[in-house]
Parts: C-alpha cells; structure tokens; sequence
C-alpha cells in the first residue's frame, strides 16, 4: 500500500473498530440496563433478553473479528492493542453468547 493510501486505509481501521465496540456495548445496554428495567414496564416478558442478546452477542463477535482482520490487512501501528482489546470483548461475548443460549434452552 503506498503512503498516500495509508491514512485513508487507518480511518476506515479506526471506523470498523469503533463500530465493533459499538455493537458490543449496545449488546450489553439491551440485555443488562434496558430490557430487565424497560421491558416489563412496556408488558414484555423478562425472558425476552436472551433472544435479544444471542443474535446481537453473535453479531458484535463477528464485528470484532472483523475489526481484528482490518487492523492486521492494513498493518496498522496498533493492531497488537486492538488485537488485545478486541480479543477481550470477544471471550467476555463468547461467556454472554453461552448464557444466553443455556438460557434458551433452559
């Protein structure tokens, strides 16, 4: 990739990143803040969470790989950090994804 390109290629890097952490956070708002206080407020089921959690959890691991991928394809200068940061939302989503499962079996 020439220098010319490279900013261009680290802001797109920095937007799919941010995406990522964004979708795991609204992941967690959903299933942890929003739906045990809002939903039976508005009449819906309290068991309605997992079904929410585990196609967004399912999502969000699948935007951090994403992200993973674009930092290491750019070689970007802080694809070891966001590797790291990444690869925790991942295992702490991969725990969410399990609970959520278990509980729809359950």
């Amino acid at each position: 990739m020439s220098n010319s390109l490279a900013p261009l290629a680290n802001d797109v890097d920095t937007r799919v990143f941010s995406t990522s952490m964004v979708i795991s956070g609204v992941r967690c708002a959903l299933t942890y803040v929003i739906l045990p206080f809002l939903a039976p407020l508005a009449g819906v089921s309290s068991g309605v969470g997992p079904w929410i959690g585990l196609p967004l959890g399912l999502i969000a691991i699948a935007a951090n790989v994403l992200s993973i991928r674009r930092f290491w394809r750019s070689n970007h200068r802080w694809k070891w950090p966001m590797s790291l940061i990444n690869g925790a939302v991942i295992g702490l989503l991969t725990v969410l994804v399990t609970m959520d499962f278990l509980d729809v079996l359950g």
